[in-house]
């Protein structure tokens, strides 16, 4: 019967057996390695080197992609582990070198994630390949035979990986990118069809509306694994960034439209074109970036807009004129929404690795393909390197734990010193609760498997007996332990470990107590760094992160308002600042979705809170290359209308930067306007008015109408708490 529930308890945690394939492999992989470098060539630093090359590359990474790219992976980062091995051999004549090593190392390794989040995944495997070798003896003689036992390592893992019982190819960012697109297309067409037949299809258009926000939702970041969401710092990842946010808006944008359609049917009416286009091109585009798919054109979508633009707001022969304010807020919203539709076209084409065209109209917003992959890695780096970032505030503690307990292990001259700082690389977490959360399955499991392990070795002291049964240890530890919980496999990796150094360097029942005192030692150091520095984690830095980054999408909204009255410059500068304080927000929320969170503070729906603030940056660039710098100069009304609705809206932002950066209501949340009722204010000078201007005023006061929107979706739960919620439009 245990066994049977076991069984049973196995199949739930692993049902698609992705872990017992991955432990199979490994456990091929060790026990190939270790028995032929241990017992084949008799050589104890090729099999100790062997197979924990094969621990950390096999189990501590986090490899990204399907079984080609990973062993892809795995081959190509050999010249960075024989660096990190190097220095490792070479720094260990001293307690301190090694520690200073560590220190720097330790920091380099974990900050390199800043410009490839993928990287965070080999972190722990880096790490582990120099702790191993710099720990005495002292041998930079034997550097060959360590050179060669991880390099049979991770070559023979490489090969397992395509070789032995692949997993199965996930789902893609670029997959779900391209299904949202698909969704997203079919509800432009429903929503150009209840332009012109406002009364016919009512259940399909909500059945289509209803898809397109289920496939769109999957592409926050935050819901993706970190090692497939595209958070690089590449021209690729960044285009696949802006094809998710400027297809948001293309949704919110068509389900602005759909609400709002007229009460009788209006046959070919221009915004409904512009749907039909637009979902053509929306469709075209997401194919385009599935394996295979064809490049996506924007002739026939630049040929749409070109005609809207060419009589809008004048009308088409008889239809309504200037005064006509539902219709040119609804054709203003169609050339928006184009905008859009073009601006993700145009990522998709980048995404796929194809140049950006000279005389793209979305230069503006794609200007960083320009650059080489160097300088884009440059400003991202240089974009952490400030007080609020969540990455340097885990990396600095990382490296200077790790430094610490090195240090402790030399001093203490401890046998078997890098399991002091395993334990330590083990325990800490991102916050103070993360790693007292880790502590307990840590010593627990420790102290279960010490005692096993211990008793096991007073009894059978025999080095053949452990030789036999390494592989089902291997199996047990990373296979059975991972599936059964962290205590379970704390307390199997120490019987493992004592199955390895009984073969090894037989010492016999004091290897246990040996090890739980290393663990002991390291999870001490781990919970005092986790305590002592920046031990609140992410949220923290993502609260002021967002506080900052709210303010600076308010003052490009004002600036931008500013360009388009008075003829000053584009506001770049604003908008750049966006840009940066976008890179830190992003990463504290990547981080802040790895940690537990207090239960008892209120939380907040950052998905909703980064939404309120995400499209300033490419609605801006949109809005300025049809309305430029000027194009409103000398028009009084106009100008006290939109700097009055930009009023409103700064005070929004502020409101929610104060709210989420304090954690407390600022203030009731403020009321949706639309493009229609603020025009309504100025109807009757439309009518006077240069169509040129109207046109003009009817963009950027929809676009404003469009930033408030997003901020009063966001909505407070009935308690009275902070926690931010957003009503689905």
């Amino acid at each position: 019967m245990l066994a049977t529930s076991l069984l049973g308890r196995l199949r739930r945690r692993d049902p698609g057996h992705a872990v017992l394939r991955r432990a199979a492999r490994l456990t091929l992989v060790a026990s190939l390695v270790f028995y032929g470098c241990r017992y084949g060539a008799g050589s104890s630093v090729l099999a100790t080197y062997g197979l924990f090359g094969t621990i950390a590359a096999g189990s501590f990474a986090q490899l990204p992609g399907p079984a080609p790219q990973r062993a892809r992976i795995l081959v190509t980062s050999l010249p960075a582990i024989w660096a990190l091995v190097a220095a490792g051999s070479l720094l260990a004549w001293s307690t301190w070198a090694a520690a200073g090593g560590m220190l720097v190392i330790g920091f380099a390794v974990a900050f390199a994630g800043v410009v490839n989040p993928r990287l965070v995944g080999w972190a722990s495997a880096f790490h582990l390949f120099y702790i191993l070798a710099s720990f005495p003896p002292y041998q930079p003689g034997t550097l060959p035979e360590r050179l060669g036992g991880v390099t049979l390592a991770i070559v023979l893992l490489a090969a397992a990986e395509v070789l032995l019982w692949p997993d199965p190819t996930p789902v893609s960012y670029r997959q779900r990118l391209a299904e949202a697109a698909d969704g997203v297309a079919a509800f432009l067409d429903t929503a150009a069809r209840a332009l012109t037949e406002p009364h016919s299809g009512d259940a399909d258009r909500d059945a289509r509306r209803g898809r397109a926000y289920d496939v769109v939702g999957p592409l926050d970041l935050g819901r993706n694994p970190p090692a497939w969401a595209p958070t690089a710092a590449g021209a690729q990842d960044r285009a696949l960034r802006i094809c998710a946010a400027a297809l948001r808006d293309v949704l919110a944008e068509a389900d602005r439209l759909a609400a709002d359609a007229p009460p009788e049917p209006i046959p070919d009416l221009a915004a409904a074109r512009l749907l039909r286009v637009g979902a053509d091109t929306t469709r075209a585009a997401g194919r385009s970036l599935t394996p295979g798919g064809a490049p996506v054109h924007l002739g026939g979508l630049d040929a749409a807009i070109g005609r809207a633009e060419a009589t809008y707001p004048a009308g088409e022969g008889d239809g309504p004129d200037a005064a006509d304010v539902p219709r040119l807020c609804r054709d203003a919203a169609a050339l928006g929404l184009a905008d859009q539709v073009r601006v993700f076209a145009v990522g998709a084409r980048l995404a796929t690795g194809s140049r950006l065209d000279g005389e793209d109209a979305s230069s503006g917003l794609f200007e960083y393909a320009r650059h080489s992959p160097w300088r884009l890695y440059w400003w991202q780096f240089r974009s952490h390197l400030a007080p609020r970032s969540a990455h340097l505030h885990s990396s600095l503690r990382l490296a200077v734990a790790l430094a610490v307990a090195r240090v402790a292990a030399g001093v203490l001259q401890l046998t078997h010193g890098f399991w002091v700082l395993l334990a330590t690389l083990t325990v800490l977490r991102t916050s103070a609760a993360d790693t007292r959360t880790a502590l307990r399955p840590a010593v627990l499991g420790t102290i279960v498997g010490a005692v096993v392990s211990g008793g096991v070795m007073l009894v059978v002291d025999q080095p053949i007996v452990y030789a036999v049964v390494l592989p089902a240890t291997l199996i047990l530890a990373f296979g059975v332990g991972r599936l059964l919980g962290p205590v379970w496999q704390q307390a199997l990796f120490t019987v493992l470990l004592t199955v390895v150094f009984a073969q090894l360097h037989p010492e016999g029942w004091r290897l246990a107590e040996a090890r739980l005192v290393d663990v002991l030692l390291g999870a001490v150091i781990g919970v005092l760094a986790g305590v002592a520095m920046w031990p609140r984690g992410a949220s923290h830095d993502l609260r002021h992160n967002a506080a900052r980054y709210l303010a600076a999408s308010a003052d490009a909204v004002e600036q931008t308002v500013e360009a388009v009255l008075d003829g000053a410059s584009a506001p770049d500068r604003a908008l750049d600042r966006v840009r940066r304080r976008m890179v830190l927000i992003d990463s504290s929320y990547c981080q802040y979705h790895s940690e537990r969170h207090d239960p008892n503070r209120r939380q907040v729906d950052w998905d909703a809170v980064l939404s309120a603030g995400h499209h300033v940056v490419p609605g801006a660039g949109s809005l300025l290359r049809r309305n430029p710098p000027g194009c409103l100069a000398g028009w009084p009304a106009a100008a006290a209308l939109l700097r009055d609705t930009a009023g409103h809206l700064r005070s929004a932002y502020d409101d929610l930067a104060e709210e989420v950066a304090d954690g407390r209501p600022s203030g009731p949340p403020p009321a949706a306007t639309t493009c229609a009722e603020e025009l309504d204010r100025i109807r009757p000078l439309l009518r006077e008015a240069d169509p040129q201007l109207v046109r003009h005023l009817v963009e950027v006061d929809r676009w404003l109408a469009g930033l408030a929107d997003s901020v009063a979706r966001i909505r407070r739960p009935a308690g009275g708490g902070p926690t931010v919620r957003r009503d689905r439009p």
